[in-house]
């Protein structure tokens, strides 16, 4: 399942193929089979979301970035470390379903501990208060990982650690950003986080739906865990 040639239109039909992937077994066997890919094919949508959400951390982020432990959710074959890394951060834990992609990242030399784990089937696999930064970018979208999935990242947090989120903005993706978005909301009001920064952003990446053409928008949050 690999786009091979890496032409926008070869892209567009490999990632509008894993939307067609329904089980959690048949999504992992897509990722699996993407890795080799991975990092050319979203380079040729123009993935901008792993530099935002890595420069919305390092904006507010004060403390000792070398020691800070970032556990990097559905991390892939890497992209989020690889921004956080140019920031000062230096010490990464992540966690995918895809045993290719871990494969990759664990080539990578950027992690120290690699976990596979079907988000939404399986829990986090470490305790809770555990890092200074959790951050899942990609993942939260329709199709992929449930809402309420986020309640696990923010128990991962230690208290004052935070909590970076992204999802799309496009047509698609409206329904599951509303109920993404009320689930934080909740989380907020029930004294579990606060929101330090929301931002919208217009050319998240280049759209890849039947219905949609030029870029997509999206959005990245950034939490506080209390």
């Amino acid at each position: 399942m690999s786009a091979g040639c890496n032409t926008f239109e070869a892209v567009k039909a490999l990632i509008s193929s894993a939307h067609k992937s329904c089980t959690a077994r048949e999504k992992i066997n897509f990722y699996n089979s993407w890795a080799e890919n991975y990092e050319q094919d979203v380079a040729v949508i123009a993935y901008h979301a792993p530099n935002l959400a890595a420069s919305c951390i390092s904006a507010h982020f004060s403390g000792d970035r070398e020691a800070a432990v970032v556990l990097d959710v559905a991390c892939g074959t890497g992209l989020v470390a690889k921004q956080m890394k140019t920031f000062g951060f230096g010490h990464f834990v992540g966690i995918d379903g895809s045993e290719a992609m871990l494969k990759l990242a664990q080539d990578s030399g950027l992690y120290q501990d690699l976990r596979q784990s079907m988000l939404g089937v399986e829990p986090v696999p470490f305790p809770s208060d555990s890092f200074d930064v959790v951050v899942i970018v990609g993942a939260l979208s329709v199709g992929q990982i449930p809402v309420n999935v986020v309640r696990e990242f923010c128990k991962s947090a230690k208290p004052g650690g935070y909590i970076c989120m992204t999802t799309r903005s496009n047509v698609d993706n409206l329904e599951y950003k509303a109920a993404l978005e009320r689930e934080l909301k909740q989380m907020e009001h029930e004294g579990l986080w606060t929101c330090v920064e929301v931002t919208e952003v217009q050319d998240w990446e280049r759209a890849v739906s039947e219905h949609e053409e030029g870029y997509i928008s999206g959005v990245v949050y950034l939490y506080k865990k209390q």
